[in-house]
């Protein structure tokens, strides 16, 4: 590459290839990190995703085992293969973490979110986020004479295509919980 190519950052990477390389398909995984339930072990498991550039679309942290004092981070992140690997590898090298399992690639999981929607409306728009809500099995959880707020659970597309449907409706703010997910089965 000539100087003007590397100014304007030009890569080695033909435009007449239009496919991406396999290497280089981002995939969405589903990771689930048992962990000693103590200060500091969250922000060093975040701090391995900030530091290496690591995206993380779903975050969600409990304590599953009492009297073991141990918690569970599920991590919803993309990245190509080798980058979903790598993130792998460096969570189970922190002392802390007792179990990476990936839920994308171990089997069928079953993935749920809980959304609260709040949706501002009359009359004819009202009614219509009544409707959708109830095709949706969303529930009423609290209303006024100008807003609902619905809860909803079920996976995140579901959520997404809900929150589609009363954009137009009147939806005024959003709240979700994050991914929750298990392997099926034994």
């Amino acid at each position: 590459m000539n100087a003007l190519q590397i100014k304007k950052g030009a890569t080695k990477h033909s435009a007449y290839n239009l496919r991406p390389a396999f290497s280089e398909i981002e995939e969405r995984h589903t990771l689930a990190v048992l962990v000693e339930n103590e200060p500091g072990v969250l922000a060093r498991v975040i701090g391995l995703f900030s530091g290496r550039g690591y995206n993380i679309e779903s975050l969600t942290v409990a304590e599953v085992d009492h009297t073991g004092h141990r918690s569970r981070i599920t991590i919803v992140t993309k990245g190509t293969p080798q980058v979903i690997e790598q993130i792998k590898a460096q969570l189970g090298r922190i002392v802390v973490v007792h179990e990476v399992h990936d839920l994308t690639v171990e089997g069928p999981s079953v993935e749920r979110e809980l959304a609260m929607l709040k949706v501002v409306g009359q009359g004819d728009k009202r009614v219509e986020a009544m409707r959708m809500a109830e095709i949706f099995r969303a529930n009423v959880v609290d209303t006024t004479l100008d807003s609902f707020i619905f809860e909803i659970t079920g996976a995140p597309e579901k959520i997404d295509a809900f929150a589609d449907l009363m954009r137009p409706l009147g939806l005024a703010e959003i709240a979700r919980t994050g991914v929750a997910a298990l392997r099926r089965g034994l």
